[in-house]
């Protein structure tokens, strides 16, 4: 794997446009906290962002820059202390702004979408576009980056003017949430599957009676059934299984197929 410096430079340019030129696709992994590689390993390049492609800067009264490669703990740390609201929702998800903004992410009737307003993104060949408002594309945990072959860079969020005391207090009141209802004590890749266009994943899979259903150390969570947990010595292969078992199962009991929020990486001989 190769980590990023503190700046995206000439050196960082010449990776991206390296890879280019000899054909290669390179995996981009920022936390890695919603993907599941296989267990074979993978043949090519994987480039970390995070703490590589770091930087949060106050661009006025309302407006924050992130660099794809701060966590989003971090980054909603930074909007509270200089009193902004918006992000309060991100400091739970335990992934990088560039994989938050890459799949929309969401929680707590938040999404990067409500507040994300410029994505700067660098192309396999070294060039650098700029997506403003609408062109970023974003739909349920999905943006227009997802058909674009490169790296997120840098975004700008605007937020809404608060108070330190209130943004943390929100913070709290949601962390406390999070860890009231979702397996947290456990390894997991978060949410497994999408929102189906009707109902909820978690329901469905509860009323299908699939909490606890194992395949090797996977299981799905007791305590959530929208997460498949790690239980101890769980394979990709195991967790893979798993996600097609529950896939089955909910098609046959309610007619639903889920679709998987994990990103599923391939490897390829």
């Amino acid at each position: 794997m190769i980590a990023l410096g503190c700046e995206f430079n000439l050196t960082f340019t010449k990776l991206m446009q390296t890879t280019h030129e000899m054909g290669i696709h390179p995996y981009i992994l920022g936390g890695g906290t919603n993907v599941l590689a296989p267990d074979e390993g993978l043949r090519g390049v994987v480039i970390v962002t995070k703490d590589a492609l770091i930087g949060l800067r106050l661009l006025d009264e309302r407006q924050i820059s992130a660099m794809s490669g701060m966590t989003l703990a971090k980054t909603a740390m930074f909007a509270a202390q200089d009193n902004l609201s918006g992000l309060e929702f991100a400091h739970g998800i335990p992934g990088t702004v560039g994989g938050a903004v890459y799949m929309n992410a969401g929680a707590y009737g938040g999404e990067i979408k409500d507040v994300a307003v410029k994505t700067e993104f660098m192309r396999l060949d070294g060039t650098i576009d700029v997506y403003e408002g609408g062109a970023q594309g974003f739909a349920y945990r999905s943006s227009a980056f997802q058909g674009l072959e490169g790296v997120i860079l840098r975004t700008e969020f605007e937020l809404t003017p608060s108070t330190e005391k209130e943004v943390r207090n929100k913070i709290k009141e949601l962390a406390d949430r999070r860890r009231a209802s979702q397996p947290l004590e456990l390894p997991s890749a978060g949410s497994t599957f999408k929102r189906p266009k009707t109902g909820y994943a978690a329901a469905m899979i509860d009323e299908a009676g699939l909490k606890g259903l194992r395949v090797g150390g996977a299981a799905v969570s007791e305590k959530h059934a929208g997460f498949i947990v790690n239980l101890g010595g769980a394979t990709a292969a195991d967790v893979l299984a798993l996600v097609k078992l529950v896939q089955a199962r909910v098609l046959d009991h309610s007619g639903v197929l889920l679709e998987p929020e994990i990103r599923l990486w391939k490897h390829e001989d």
